[in-house]
């Protein structure tokens, strides 16, 4: 029998890791990833200020996991009734049980001009080009607008307006910098506490905040929206996200037992979960990481199923994270259950979660190079 995990992000290593101490010896497993390394997404906005944070982010998969055969190769299509996937180089894959957890794509909402001109921030080659850019705009004294104002748009905000303080521009007077929402109000989907707290601490920093704006087109050097137009010489852009083209660009629906067909599962942002308590689940590296016990779990279960011949019961997914944590630039904002902490204690809460994260899966020394730059920032 063979299981394959698509995807070694939070969720698919996570997927990985437990079936390889759970699944029978008699059973194969392989993991498939883009790339050769397991990369901390939500930490990859600190590159652009501090670009050594790379490597403490970046942990080979082949350091984590044990048993699992690594095959580095996109996938470029698959069929979750039959388990035949297709990889960019030409190879096929076939799985009897596997978990679709390749992650998701920037969401560019046909925005005329956005894709061209925007970077986007899922990769730590987009921290680099962003930080490039921005370093450029700084020192000619321009405009930077960050599109979306989601955890991950408020944490590049940050870290360029700490950038440029750091170059020696003051911000707003020498560098605007400005946070772009189309909804209400910023990090949108968290509590009322959390988001004036986080919008404290964006203005605290100089950081322009524009909510109930809609980007309708973006054209070289400016972004044009439903109210007044912004200049733009470094554009990024972090406003949704969407399925993998190896998805056809879609996230699909999957109930709170991550059950997409009868051989697999879907987890992490590959999906759109729908929770135990029947509330849409929140795309977040929170809540992959606890969606992928749940995953593994199942997949375990189905393989014993399948050997038995019998349909097992599954293990159904309760959303439930102790809190949220955003950095803004040298700052954090923590959530713990309903108090909010700024200042020192959020970012210390903010530095233990990343250090524990990688300690968990087996990278301590990664663990400690990025608690130092932490430290650093």
């Amino acid at each position: 029998m063979h299981v394959a995990v698509l995807g070694a992000g939070y969720a698919g290593l996570g997927v990985a890791r437990r079936l390889e101490r759970s699944l029978p010896p008699d059973v194969d497993l392989t993991v498939v990833d883009d790339g050769p390394d397991h990369v901390l997404t939500h930490e990859i906005h600190r590159a652009v200020r501090r670009p050594a944070v790379a490597e403490a982010v970046r942990v080979p998969l082949a350091d984590v996991l044990d048993r699992a055969e690594i095959v580095t190769d996109p996938v470029d299509s698959f069929d979750p009734e039959t388990g035949h996937v297709e990889l960019a180089s030409g190879d096929t894959l076939q799985y009897d049980y596997g978990a679709v957890a390749f992650g998701s794509d920037t969401a560019y909402y046909g925005i005329d001009g956005l894709r061209e001109h925007a970077h986007p921030l899922k990769t730590l080659e987009d921290a680099a080009a962003i930080r490039e850019d921005a370093l450029d705009t700084i020192a000619d004294g321009g405009d930077v607008v960050v599109g979306g104002a989601g955890l991950s748009g408020v944490q590049v905000a940050g870290e360029i307006a700490a950038l440029a303080r750091e170059e020696g521009a003051t911000v707003p007077e020498d560098v605007s910098v400005t946070l772009v929402e189309q909804l209400e109000t910023v990090a949108p989907n968290f509590p009322a506490n959390f988001r004036r707290a986080v919008r404290e601490a964006l203005v605290d920093r100089g950081i322009e905040i524009r909510t109930d704006t809609t980007v309708t087109a973006v054209g070289d050097g400016e972004v044009v929206t439903d109210g007044r137009d912004l200049s733009a010489d470094t554009l990024v852009w972090t406003g949704g996200i969407a399925g993998q083209p190896a998805a056809d660009g879609d996230r699909p629906v999957v109930q709170a037992d991550l059950r997409l067909t009868d051989r697999t599962l879907a987890v992490g942002d590959a999906a759109r979960v729908v929770g135990a308590d029947g509330e849409a689940v929140p795309a977040s590296a929170s809540a992959a990481i606890r969606e992928a016990k749940t995953a593994a779990t199942n997949l375990e279960r189905l393989v014993d199923g399948g050997t038995d011949g019998f349909s097992p019961r599954l293990a159904r997914y309760r959303f439930d994270v102790p809190g949220w944590l955003v950095s803004v630039g040298d700052g954090a904002v923590a959530q713990l259950g309903p108090t909010v902490l700024t200042g020192a204690a959020a970012k210390a809460a903010k530095t233990t979660v990343g250090a524990g994260y990688l300690t968990s899966v087996g990278a301590a020394q990664k663990a400690v190079e990025l608690t130092e730059n932490e430290i650093l920032s």
